[in-house]
């Protein structure tokens, strides 16, 4: 008698029950597709996928006490610095990103826009430009980080002032919209994701490339409204995610993760716009579950 191999399309029975996943908002349409495929496998698993802020997601687990399964936040560190140690106890660097200054076809001076002249485009009159609540999302100080080393990479005193100050800067949210501006400061997958046109800022200031962490760390920016309060130093984008302790089916939110760091993962976070890190990076290689030992350093 042959002993029948499952493969990969075929459904799994051995994973069941809810899974709430609470993530960044920029990680809606990733996750989407993750959660879609992971379902065609696992047809007994019901996810329940809830986007918001990076830190609001988390708060929801430690202020909330809401039942969470997975937390993905687009700042890796607001994990160890919001919940540790009561509600998780290790993290994994899973994809990493860029700030780039999206915009469309509508967007008022689009076709005169680069590399070299952005921060003067944008300090026109009727131009309207958009960043996140940099007390709520990562992307928000994110952006104020961008502007902070600005200044210095243009050699151009002042110009961060400038830009808080500017006329047409709008903090997004209630019922002000991407689509109501001529430009947005965000990640890239979005843009990707959404078709949208943008422009790659340089290297030296995107907050994507490794190689520039020193310089990046120039760029602070204060947190108002946590408990604590935090000043956050800027650093190459890198998302992480955990499962909280309190998860009462632990291996089913470890699971969902492994098939994340899993090739199938990996091409659908590529797809989508994201650049995938592998192996994985983890805070500590003895505190995360024995079966993800093998996608991660």
């Amino acid at each position: 008698m042959v002993k029948r191999t499952k493969t990969p399309s075929q459904p799994d029975r051995g994973l069941s029950g809810r899974l709430p996943i609470f993530h960044a908002g920029s990680l809606t349409a990733t996750f989407g597709r993750v959660n879609a495929e992971f379902m065609k496998l696992h047809p007994d698993v019901e996810i329940v996928s809830e986007p918001a802020d990076s830190v609001a997601a988390i708060r929801k687990v430690t202020e909330q006490k809401r039942e969470c399964g997975v937390l993905a936040s687009a700042d890796y560190k607001l994990i160890p610095q919001l919940m540790f140690s009561n509600y998780a106890d290790w993290y994994i660097i899973f994809a990493s990103e860029q700030i780039v200054l999206s915009y469309t076809e509508k967007s008022k001076y689009q076709d005169q826009i680069n590399a070299s002249n952005w921060y003067e485009i944008l300090q026109k009159e009727d131009v309207k430009f958009g960043r996140h609540d940099p007390d709520q999302d990562p992307g928000g100080y994110r952006t104020l980080m961008v502007w902070q080393l600005a200044e210095k990479y243009y050699g151009i005193p002042g110009l961060y002032q400038r830009l808080l100050g500017a006329k047409g800067n709008i903090l997004m949210g209630g019922s002000v919209r991407a689509g109501d501006l001529d430009y947005t400061f965000g990640y890239k997958a979005p843009a990707v994701q959404n078709k949208m046109k943008y422009l790659a800022l340089p290297e030296n200031i995107n907050l994507s490339n490794k190689q520039f962490e020193n310089y990046y760390s120039q760029a602070k920016v204060e947190i108002k409204g946590s408990k604590q309060g935090e000043t956050v130093t800027g650093e190459p984008i890198l998302f992480g995610l955990t499962v909280p302790k309190n998860f009462p089916n632990q291996d089913l939110a470890v699971g969902w993760v492994d098939f994340l760091l899993g090739e199938s993962g990996v091409a659908i976070m590529e797809a989508m716009g994201m650049k995938p890190i592998r192996p994985a990076l983890v805070n500590s290689i003895d505190r995360i579950p024995k079966t993800l030992a093998s996608k991660v350093k």
